[in-house]
């Protein structure tokens, strides 16, 4: 009805499938979601026009809709849609609609590739070890500030298939902060060097304990665990068999070698003679090849 409330009539009632009626009395019952009609008539929508005249709008609407950005203009009775036009929205509030379509689909509907989400998490720890000015990483702050790192990218959104499109990467390169962006990949390496020459991928998905996975044999000689975050943070590492299975998990490389590193040793080398395990793998020379056994 004009007043927004539905109706319906009784089962039976020959009024049935009449486009307009003049609603007299409907009431509804405890529990019911629509009001039943009880006194109607026909009536023709010329007339009802000029009688609810007083109610006629014509608005503009600008929202995301069930995966899709809808621009249309509506003419209404009321709450009673009478037609509707597509328009071409001003660009403020068409972002505006597409970004309430970015909260509503979550970020997962952007692209992420592997280098997207190495990026997102280098960028979050740099947050947890460094605080401002690098840019938390969670995704309420980053929908927070979607019209910051999104905006430019959504010129070219209409549905849900388009928000696959955007390179989340290259966005969130937008929220960098400069000049402190020149030192990301010396605060927060891709990759660190080890003892064998390998340059190793680190991973942040944890961004209070950064990881690297490296093979035994690969950190003979190797002292100390690197850091990260200017030196604030130790690097955990992952030390892995030849089979590149995880034989221990340290930050403190003195302790393993002294204690963790002989039953190691002991357990692993008939399992795998073509691999070096020398009895002090402090002084040992790294390598990611077999060698003779020593």
């Amino acid at each position: 009805m004009a007043g927004g409330t539905a109706a319906d009539l009784p089962d039976g009632s020959p009024l049935t499938g009449v486009p307009w009626l003049a609603i007299a009395v409907a009431d509804r019952s405890p529990g019911r979601a629509s009001a039943r009609i009880r006194l109607s008539a026909a009536l023709d929508e010329t007339t009802a026009t000029e009688a609810g005249e007083a109610l006629l709008t014509s608005v503009d609407e600008v929202r995301w809709s069930d995966g899709e950005l809808i621009a249309r203009t509506v003419d209404r009775l009321g709450a009673i849609e009478l037609a509707e036009r597509p328009f071409t929205p001003d660009p403020q509030a068409r972002t505006d609609a597409l970004l309430n379509g970015v909260r509503e689909e979550g970020l997962n509907r952007l692209r992420w590739d592997t280098d997207a989400r190495a990026l997102r998490e280098r960028l979050a720890f740099c947050a947890a070890a460094l605080g401002p000015p690098w840019p938390a990483m969670d995704d309420e702050s980053l929908l927070d500030r979607a019209a910051d790192w999104l905006g430019p990218d959504l010129l070219r959104v209409r549905k849900r298939a388009d928000l696959g499109r955007i390179d989340a990467g290259a966005a969130l390169r937008r929220l960098l902060p400069w000049p402190a962006a020149a030192r990301l990949d010396e605060l927060a390496p891709e990759r660190l060097p080890v003892p064998s020459g390998s340059r190793v991928r680190v991973d942040y998905s944890d961004p209070a304990a950064p990881v690297l996975a490296v093979k035994v044999q690969e950190a003979f000689g190797w002292a100390q665990a690197p850091t990260v975050g200017d030196g604030r943070v130790p690097v955990r590492l992952h030390l892995l068999s030849p089979a590149g299975r995880p034989v221990a998990v340290t930050s403190d490389l003195d302790s393993f070698w002294r204690n963790g590193y002989p039953q190691v040793r002991a357990e692993l080398r008939g399992r795998y003679p073509k691999h070096p395990w020398p009895e002090d793998p402090t002084v040992a020379v790294a390598t990611r090849r077999t060698n003779v056994r020593r």
